[in-house]
């Protein structure tokens, strides 16, 4: 009994060890870079070119914004 759960523990450790490492290990980004990106991809692919991305507002601070 004490061998098999040794066994399913090592397994499952093994499992999220895995699970855990996938990933790009970079910085986010957010909707205009990714729709910048997918344009400069496209126009070098010779594809057709997505819609123009609008620049996104500036960030308005919210009165809480310091608590965080």
């Amino acid at each position: 009994m004490t061998g098999s759960r040794i066994l399913v523990t090592l397994t499952l450790l093994a499992a999220l060890a895995s699970v855990t490492a996938c990933g790009r290990k970079a910085g986010l980004d957010t909707p205009y870079e990714a729709a910048v990106q997918a344009r400069k991809d496209a126009e070098r692919a010779k594809q057709p070119l997505p819609p123009e991305p609008e620049k996104p507002v500036k960030d308005k601070p919210f009165i809480l914004d310091p608590l965080i």
